[in-house]
């Protein structure tokens, strides 16, 4: 179903799946991606859904406030530093936040040692930077993006783990076909060396038929992995998922799809946002609650035998 790929299929390696899936291979590609900077930026959420009140969320050990000024993403700590009162409740008055226990003002200048943090909005996912002793940039490492139309959707859920086991998850492709059976008919590794994974996926659309694609995973930070469609239909579309730490032993997977198809009239489809963005999610979502079992349990024999 959909447009082919055009290359012939050429397994990169022989065997069962279970002895494709080398734990020294994932090892030394999670190593890899783990020496990689990240500019101390980290995905929080879905873009769209930081508005004019204030959200709460936890990132590398941190309680941040995230919300926006006249359009602007805005970022801070969470607690207000006269006597700790939770700014989620604040009002946002001419850029600043009123704490909603003595009315203190929060502005750009901060106030003691309260500080606002940098943010970013990429059009699709809502970013702060924390000094984590990364050199800083100024903006996320992003991989390419579609050019064209495109259709995003943003899912985030939290696991028990460290982001290591997000991303080691996600240099397994061999347990796909196995693990996530009403999803994909088959997965074949054409390419598998520490700086990226490809391979021929045939995802199930409904019962017998399915689409088949190439496609590529890399990590473009030490807190990222990203599946770019290189070959048949939708090629171009992105899936990024991020593992943001909360706190020890907690990680917030945050995920976009940003699909994008050479198909006639898929411009028009793609302004069905709110419709095809929740089928999209349910689908991202159904996926990672089986994933964030396969990290948790990976995270659980870690720390088991620590």
């Amino acid at each position: 179903m959909g447009r082919r790929p055009r290359t012939p299929l050429t397994p990169a390696l022989s065997g069962d799946d279970w002895a494709q899936a080398s734990p020294a291979r994932i090892e030394r590609a999670l190593a890899r991606a783990r020496a990689l900077p990240a500019g101390g930026w980290y995905a929080v959420d879905a873009s769209r859904l930081i508005d004019g009140n204030p959200r709460a969320y936890a990132v590398a050990g941190q309680r941040l406030v995230l919300w926006r000024d006249q359009g602007t993403l805005r970022a801070a700590p969470e607690a207000c530093p006269h006597m700790g009162a939770s700014l989620v409740g604040a009002r946002v008055c001419d850029g600043a936040l009123v704490c909603p226990w003595h009315g203190l003002r929060l502005g750009s200048g901060g106030h003691g040692a309260w500080r606002p943090l940098p943010a970013h909005d990429d059009g699709v996912l809502a970013w702060v930077r924390v000094d984590d002793g990364d050199p800083p940039t100024d903006a996320p490492i992003l991989a390419p993006r579609p050019s064209g139309p495109c259709l995003d959707a943003v899912i985030r859920m939290e696991a028990r783990c460290e982001p290591a086991d997000i991303l080691a998850n996600r240099l397994d492709p061999w347990h796909g076909a196995h693990f996530h059976p009403y999803a994909f008919a088959d997965l074949t590794v054409t390419r598998a060396d520490d700086e990226a994974l490809e391979l021929r996926v045939a995802y199930r659309i409904a019962g017998p038929l399915v689409m088949e694609v190439d496609a590529r995973f890399h990590c473009p930070d030490r807190r990222t992995i990203v599946m770019t469609i290189i070959d048949g239909d939708g090629a171009g579309s992105v899936v990024e998922t991020h593992a943001t730490p909360m706190g020890p032993g907690r990680t917030a997977v945050v995920e976009a799809t940003i699909a994008t198809s050479e198909r006639r009239g898929f411009g028009v489809a793609a302004r069905l946002g709110p419709l095809l963005r929740g089928m999209v999610a349910r689908q991202a979502e159904r996926l990672w609650a089986d994933d964030i079992a396969y990290a948790e349990r990976r995270a659980w024999l870690r720390w088991r035998d620590s």
